[in-house]
């Protein structure tokens, strides 16, 4: 298995060591502590609190140059400690250039104090009372600082590029640069750093840690970067207000990794992010890409290697810190998904409803098979219905039994459509498709694709008819994920009028019929069967039954799990992943409950059919996007039908190879 760090990842932390106000030997001695525990986690790069060197309540003790050159002297010597262990380090200390004084955040690489970023905006206000101490950024007159008898460049305008693996750049601010209206961190991300650090002194008032976790969570989002806060410990001084050592990684939004407020003992964060995924995320936010730093003073970049890691002590550094959740559409935590449904229904609904009232229908024909898609696009229908304050009976569930159809899927079709208060039509259409054979001499005993394909145009062709009958509108009920596995017929359930299951992923459909049971369609006749059909086999249901009507053909077993198909579409649309590095995250999430080689097995089913099934999805019929994964070629998704699926196979291919190696 590669190592994370060779597939975009980078192991980072955020720390509070155990401090003493004023103490730079304990400070430092605590700081180089940490930084070899964290080192011997796989630690690459690590952010230490605002002036952690010496205490950020250090007040007027800062002008005592006893205590400047301590401070220096220590960053200096943890340099050289840092370049060690593999790490780039960013320390806080106090700083004079020409005459005054800076908040700095030194960046400690290649064994120096490699540079220095000064605080941009100084608070001066409640219980701060920076200006009495430093000056802000903007009033450096020089770009070069002494550092323990050694020249380092400072800067508020720089980004610092990384060499390695996986290049990126860094951006640094102070924390009430975050605060500010306009923070650095903006044009430095425009600039191009996808890592933001930020030495922080925040102290604890009550409600305070969430209105910093949504900042540091929003600026991540906004600056589509990682941004790492590191938050002063409960060392400082305790005269007038408390801190806490909160520290905060996020991600474009998600806060990966938190550590523990208020404890007197050094207290770390570590995560993994991932570079290559926020590359991406930029590369096709054209909002982002298309707008400069708003500023005549150019951000200047610098670069530095990122060193080596030590041999020893980076065995953890195999398993990936960060959470992989395996089913990426559905939320872990119950009310949040019940929240997710209702918006998501409530979507569908939506569009249905406009449409119709677009078009002045007041009748929808819907193919209903007692499975989990038309299933769930009936109770779309029933609900769109409400919207409109029309009859139900104007919608028209049709049954059309077949050679493969179970006396448990019909029947529930034919109960929910009833107990919904629609209109119910049976049109078998097995007389139908034997003379569609005989007509096109097809053997009735060969159970091929032409077998199964006839049954299904066979269906979109009487509700395309019976919808020009009644004036109406045909409502698709296929998924997001059997297009993007081309598990639909050409048209045949592949088409429609309107589709209102489009967007919404096989893994989360059975969830919707579920919370349908619980809060919309709750009566117990109603609900009851919908809790049949969420336990029903997923089938297309094209081929004869058993000797006694059982089931005999389940999706599944033919084109793979659903759990790893939508995991796969995830990381492929809306994450573009390598195929190694896609066949690593599915293992982290689903190790346990595959082997490496069926997940291989059906990532490489995954790539085959969704490159081979563009046509279907270019021709797909309207329907509402839900979530971030959509594949309407007139949105989210264009590709050429044409297009070959050789490079991600052979990149596959040889990832299966290593591992096995």
């Amino acid at each position: 298995m590669p190592a994370p760090e060779q597939l975009g990842f980078l192991r980072v932390a955020v720390a509070a060591p155990e401090l003493r106000v004023a103490d730079v030997a304990f400070n430092a001695k605590a700081t180089a502590a940490a930084m070899r525990e964290l080192a011997a986690q796989g630690v690459r790069l690590a952010v230490f609190p605002e002036l952690g060197l010496t205490g950020y309540t250090c007040a007027d003790l800062f002008f005592q140059p006893s205590l400047r050159k301590a401070a220096a002297r220590a960053a200096r010597e943890l340099a050289e400690t840092a370049h060690e262990l593999g790490m780039i380090t960013f320390v806080g200390l106090p700083v004079e250039v020409g005459g005054r004084l800076y908040n700095c955040a030194a960046v400690l690489a290649e064994g120096r104090v490699w540079g220095l970023t000064p605080k941009t905006h100084l608070p001066n206000y409640g219980e701060f009372y920076e200006q009495r101490w430093f000056s802000p950024a903007a009033t450096l007159t020089s770009d070069q600082a002494e550092v323990d008898g050694h020249w380092a460049w400072i800067s508020s305008r720089h980004i610092l590029g990384v060499r390695g693996p996986q290049p990126f750049a860094l951006g640094v601010e102070i924390c009430e640069d975050l605060w500010a209206v306009e923070p650095p961190s903006g044009r430095l991300a425009l600039a191009g750093a996808t890592v933001i650090v930020n030495l922080s002194a925040s102290d604890e008032l009550l409600g305070k840690a969430e209105y910093r976790r949504d900042l540091v969570k929003q600026q991540s989002a906004r600056c589509l970067a990682a941004y790492l806060y590191a938050g002063a410990g409960a060392g400082e001084s305790s005269t007038d207000v408390v801190y806490a050592g909160h520290g905060l990684i996020a991600e474009n939004g998600v806060v990966l990794a938190e550590t523990e407020r208020f404890s007197l003992q050094t207290r770390a964060a570590i995560a993994d992010i991932d570079l290559e995924r926020l590359t991406n995320e930029r590369i096709k936010n054209t909002t982002f890409t298309g707008v400069r730093p708003n500023s005549d003073k150019p951000i200047g970049e610098a670069w530095i290697e990122l060193p080596e890691a030590p041999k020893v002590g980076s065995k953890s550094s195999a398993k990936l810190l960060r959470p992989i959740v395996a089913r990426p559409f559905v939320p872990d935590d119950v009310a949040q998904r019940a929240v997710r449904c209702e918006e998501i229904f409530q979507i569908q609904a939506t569009g249905l409803a406009t449409r119709l009232r677009h078009i002045g229908s007041k009748t929808v024909v819907i193919g209903v098979s007692g499975g989990l898609d038309s299933t769930l696009a009936l109770l779309v229908a029933a609900r769109a219905f409400d919207k409109l304050k029309l009859d139900r009976r104007g919608i028209l569930g049709v049954t059309m039994p077949g050679m493969g159809t179970t006396k448990r899927t019909r029947g529930n079709a034919e109960k929910l459509v009833g107990l919904l208060g629609a209109k119910l039509s049976i049109v078998p259409i097995e007389k139908a498709v034997k003379q569609h054979f005989a007509d096109i001499g097809h053997d009735l005993t060969t159970h091929d694709i032409t077998f199964e394909n006839s049954q299904a145009r066979e269906r979109t062709q009487i509700l395309m008819d019976l919808a020009n009958k009644h004036g109406g509108l045909v409502v698709g009920t296929g998924d997001l994920s059997e297009f993007a596995l081309g598990w639909c017929t050409f048209n045949g359930d592949q088409m429609s009028m309107y589709h209102v299951n489009a967007g919404v992923p096989k893994t989360l459909v059975r969830h919707l019929i579920d919370w349908c049971a619980d809060s919309v369609f709750s009566g117990a006749a109603a609900a009851a069967v919908l809790r049949d059909i969420a336990e029903t086999p997923v089938s297309p249901e094209l081929l004869p039954t058993g000797k006694r009507g059982e089931l005999r053909q389940k999706t599944e077993e033919m084109v793979g799990p659903y759990d790893l198909h939508d995991f796969f579409l995830f990381y492929t649309v809306r994450v573009p992943c390598r195929p190694a590095k896609l066949l690593f995250l599915a293992e982290q999430a689903w190790g346990k409950v595959y082997s490496p080689v069926k997940i291989a097995r059906w990532l490489e089913v995954f790539y085959r059919r969704f490159f081979a099934n563009q046509f279907k999805r270019s021709a797909m019929p309207d329907g509402p996007k839900v979530g971030s994964v959509a594949l309407s070629p007139r949105g989210d998704w264009r590709m050429p039908s044409d297009a070959k699926p050789d490079v991600w196979l052979a990149e596959l291919a040889t990832a299966v190879g290593k591992k096995r190696k």
